[in-house]
């Protein structure tokens, strides 16, 4: 015997006549003698001396039938008794009047009773018969059918009939009678079925109970097996108690349908149910069986360590008792899951750590190799203390923050020295059984946190002081009113530092890296340990990342780059500077500096990511540079050549004149160094001069007089050039291209150059520049001295106007102009200055212009101007320009395709001409053709503004054709808009105050 499920009590005892049948009517009883007699018991008021029930004789039904008793039920919806004697009748309850007798059931051995139609079936040898109770006391016949044999068992399920005839069971419809087949019943036991209170069916075969539907088809629950065939069985929830020749059997309705309780009684001959309790009936007493109250049964499953029993149990707990039920429930799956953890059943053992709702820390008190953060929660451990002692608890949260110390030496030298020791009771599937309960843990956890700090940061927000003080008032009130989120972030580091470190001791690094990406709450001292010792370096990036730690991320991010460069790290994985960028980039909106400090290391490794990094972040490019200059010098230049190149809106004036003059002093450096090495060439080309000239050509925010007064006196003419150019003094530059670097071509490009910037509508102002450069070919040489004295005057505080290249004349250009070629009569006519570019030069420099001048000619180079750029110089200057003795065989290249040019431009001409005077006869012939229209007026036309007829009268017409006026009508509209006009123009200068 498990447990005592049921207490076994006398009811009845000496029962004069021999018992043959028992129902229970309330709380009495009736018994059906073998004299047909119907003996009625009732409890009596005061209870034996040993605390047990006793039953008294109320009444004594004398001639209730003429033979035995064969069977009863009481169907109290419909208030009445069922008997079986020599036929079935039907009593009056509770007066026990008949009021019905079915003659025709005469003979008959057993019946069963449809309580929700109000149907009757019985067996009479091998016929069925099936009544209906119509109401009051009549009975109506509703089918017969025959069947195979004598019917040994019978039971409604549903619809049809359930009978067991000799040997086997078959399913009757009681609509047409058709019989189908289930099971044999077996050879010693005769047929027992037995209606459960699902609807479905239980039939013997021998010792085995076996659970079928309504059709007959088996049920997947299993069998119940019991010690010996049984004569009758009762279905009591949860048990099934069974009446078999020595003694009575409870077994549990739930698979694997143990045996519960025996009770020793012989020669019972019935049994049956009533409201609290089963009845055995002997030959001539009767005793009961009193369910044991749910909680001693729970107590005594607990105790010998039946726990699944003892929880089906407790969800029998009638629901008033809901709060004993769940801590009933919650001790007992404590108690089992410390059962199932010591016998190596872990995964089942935290499902019901799971299903008793304990604190965490219970359960992580069982892994003592966990180390898990200090706590100021107080848990109550009386309600863990299940045992009777705290056995268990030895590492509670209050233990382990009084073993916890601040201070990481103190873990990690705990952590050392238990490590052997914790190792050998430590496996991996305890761990894993851990990883699983506190994943199902930890949703619910992380919730009530996140909600805890939202509600801090709003009343944080909002200043609610009232709200916070009834927030602390609440919380002072007990331990038990607390509040459920008071604790909730402690709560979930403890949780969220445990797992950590069983995924780390299972060997998943990866779902350890999964978790501290998320949302997490791990303790930093402890994890940050943990992960710095095994080397688990990524997830330690992310731990520092997760608790905004980014300047020790980024110094750990740095360390590991430099072991992987130089391979002496035990580190798996590789890092690259790339990974520092990625990291940087969430960083420029919140700490620019940091990204500037951090982003050094690895400029010159990955420019073009870092340089990227610094424009997506939207960090200021003037922070940036400055940044640059103080701590990367040589990496300034190359931050802004390739921000430039990337987004040249995004570089300031100030930034482009700053990149300009570090690459000047670079070119500085390089051009003093090979002077002094006697290595100097103006053709050389260093790499930084190339991009110094490539910069002062493309970038226009720098200041070239700033730059110009850094230059050299003999040196870096094409840089010169380029300044000079910038600063409209084009006569200069191309002196320099010309006669300093003896580069016509520069010289060339230089024009074109300024052509394109300054092309206009008409040609002859843009081809000045070309005119210009004819000059300096035809003008003698002038000194070294000369252009350094003019670019002097030029820089010098009284001249700070820089002229542009115009058109406007002036009477001293044209008289410098006429000095210099005074052969060529009549260039004062001509609407270009043809040196107007040096008008900002003193009289001084005019007459050192003339005075160093050579009778050398480059008349070849001009030749090939001309023939190169016809299409770009006006022809009658060039020519005004050239000297009498140039031969016209040497024009032809010039003259040619200019004249050929100017020829085409004339027939053009002409032929426009001749369109345009074509379009203007064909537009005045229209004309015409519209003044001819005719207007047919007859006597019925309208005026369309006084709708009077016009008549004989004067009339207009309007464009359209069609709308036909008065004359008088039409001048006094054109007056009264005239009118309106000049009233409303009236107001206007009204309101703005010109009326006197």
């Amino acid at each position: 015997m498990v447990h005592s499920a049921y207490d076994c009590v006398e009811l009845v005892r000496e029962c004069p006549a021999k018992i043959e049948s028992v129902e229970a009517y309330g709380s009495k009883l009736l018994l059906g003698c073998s004299d047909g007699s119907l003996r009625i018991f009732a409890p009596e008021t005061e209870s034996s001396s040993d605390g047990s029930k006793s039953y008294a004789l109320e009444r004594n039904l004398v001639g209730f039938a003429k033979k035995p008793v064969l069977s009863m039920a009481v169907v109290e919806s419909r208030e009445f008794l069922i008997s079986l004697s020599e036929s079935i009748a039907f009593h009056k309850l509770p007066s026990f009047e008949t009021i019905a007798v079915i003659t025709k059931a005469k003979g008959a051995n057993i019946f069963c009773w449809d309580h929700r139609r109000g149907f009757l079936c019985f067996a009479r040898q091998k016929r069925v018969c099936i009544f209906r109770h119509d109401g009051g006391r009549g009975f109506v016949e509703v089918k017969e059918y025959v069947v195979g044999d004598a019917v040994k068992s019978m039971c409604w399920c549903g619809e049809n009939i359930c009978l067991g005839i000799r040997r086997e069971y078959v399913i009757l419809n009681a609509s047409n009678g058709t019989l189908s087949e289930v099971f044999t019943s077996g050879r010693l036991a005769p047929p027992l079925v037995v209606s459960l209170p699902t609807g479905e069916l239980l039939l013997g075969k021998e010792n085995i109970g076996v659970f079928v539907d309504q059709n007959g088809k088996l049920l997947p629950e299993g069998r119940i097996c019991w010690s010996e065939a049984p004569l009758e069985v009762v279905i009591q929830k949860p048990y099934a108690i069974a009446l078999l020749p020595r003694f009575v059997e409870i077994r549990s309705l739930r698979a694997p349908y143990s045996l519960i309780q025996t009770v020793v009684l012989r020669n019972v001959r019935h049994l049956c149910q009533s409201n609290d309790s089963m009845i055995l009936a002997l030959d001539n007493s009767v005793h009961g069986l009193f369910p044991v109250p749910l909680g001693a049964q729970i107590v005594q499953l607990t105790a010998s360590g039946n726990f699944e029993e003892a929880l089906s149990l407790c969800k029998l707990l009638p629901p008033e008792d809901s709060s004993l039920r769940a801590a009933k429930e919650g001790s007992i799956h404590i108690r089992y899951a410390h059962y199932l953890f010591e016998n190596g059943s872990y995964e089942e053992a935290v499902e019901h750590f799971l299903a008793s709702q304990v604190d965490i820390t219970h359960v992580l008190s069982l892994y003592p190799s966990i180390i898990l953060p200090t706590t100021t929660i107080v848990h109550d451990l009386e309600k863990l203390d299940i045992y009777g002692d705290a056995s268990y608890l030895s590492r509670a949260s209050s233990g382990v923050s009084d073993d916890m110390e601040p201070s990481s030496t103190s873990h990690m030298s705990e952590y050392d020295e238990n490590a052997a020791l914790e190792s050998k009771k430590m496996n991996h599937n305890m761990l894993m059984a851990l990883i699983k309960y506190l994943q199902k843990k930890r949703y619910s956890f992380i919730e009530k946190a996140t909600a805890e700090g939202t509600e801090e940061v709003v009343l944080d927000a909002v200043g609610d002081n009232f709200a916070s003080y009834n927030r602390l008032k609440k919380s002072n009130k007990g331990r038990g009113s607390m509040p459920v989120s008071s604790g909730a972030r402690e709560m979930a580091s403890i949780l969220d530092t445990a797992l950590l470190q069983a995924l780390l001791l299972t060997g998943q690094p990866s779902a350890a890296l999964e978790l501290l990406r998320g949302v997490n709450y791990c303790d930093l001292k402890i994890c940050e340990e943990i992960l710095r010792k095994d080397n688990h370096n990524v997830a330690l990036l992310e731990l520092y990342k997760h608790n905004s730690l980014h300047r020790e991320a980024l110094e750990l991010l740095h360390k590991l780059l430099d072991e992987s460069k130089s391979g002496q790290s035990k580190i798996t994985q590789s890092f690259k500077p790339e990974d520092i960028v990625e990291y940087l980039k969430p960083l420029c909106g919140t700490d620019p500096i940091l990204v500037l400090e951090f982003s050094m290391l690895v400029l010159e490794s990955c420019p073009s990511q870092t340089i990227e990094l610094f424009l997506s972040g939207n960090i200021p490019a003037d922070m940036v540079s400055s940044y640059l200059k103080k701590h990367s010098p040589t990496m300034q230049a190359r931050y802004l050549e390739l921000m430039l190149a990337m987004n040249e809106n995004a570089v300031s004036g100030n930034l482009q004149n700053e990149m300009v003059h570090i690459y000047l002093s670079e070119v500085l450096d390089w051009h003093a160094g090979l002077c002094a090495q006697q290595k100097w060439d103006e053709k050389d080309y260093s790499p930084t001069r190339k991009k110094l000239l490539s910069a002062l050509e493309t970038i226009a925010g720098y200041n070239p007089e700033a730059l110009l007064k850094r230059l050299p006196q003999d040196a870096l003419y094409e840089e010169r050039a380029i300044l000079l150019g910038k600063m409209n003094q084009h006569e200069l530059a191309l002196s320099l291209y010309v006669h300093k670097l003896n580069a016509p071509e520069l010289a060339l490009s230089y024009c074109d150059r300024v052509y394109e910037s300054m092309r206009q509508p008409s040609a002859k102002y843009s081809s000045n520049i070309y005119l210009v450069l004819l000059q300096i070919y035809l003008n003698p040489r002038r000194t070294t001295a000369g252009f350094e004295k003019r670019i002097t005057n030029l820089l010098s505080p009284q001249n700070k106007t820089i002229p542009k290249l115009t058109s406007t004349p002036s009477m001293r250009s044209r008289a410098r102009g006429s000095k210099k070629i005074a052969a060529i009569e009549g260039a004062e006519d001509t609407k270009v200055s043809l040196s107007s570019t040096d008008s900002g030069r003193s009289d001084g420099d005019a007459d050192e212009y003339s005075e160093g001048g050579s009778t050398t000619i480059m008349l070849d180079e001009v030749l090939d101007l001309l023939s190169r750029r016809w299409d770009r110089i006006n022809g009658a200057q060039a020519l005004k320009l050239l000297p009498k003795e140039t031969k016209l065989q040497d024009l032809l290249s010039f003259l040619g395709p200019l004249l050929k040019k100017s020829s085409e431009m004339y027939r053009n001409c002409s032929v426009i001409k001749s369109l345009r005077q074509s379009e203007n006869l064909q537009v005045k012939d229209e004309l015409y053709s519209q003044r001819k229209t005719v207007v047919k007026i007859t006597g019925d036309s309208m005026c369309s503004l006084c709708h009077k007829k016009i008549g004989t009268s004067v009339f207009a017409v309007y464009p359209n054709g069609s709308t036909l006026v008065h004359f008088v009508c039409f001048r006094d509209s054109q007056n009264m808009k005239v009118g309106g006009k000049g009233s409303q123009l009236k107001k206007r200068l009204e309101t703005a105050g010109y009326t006197n």
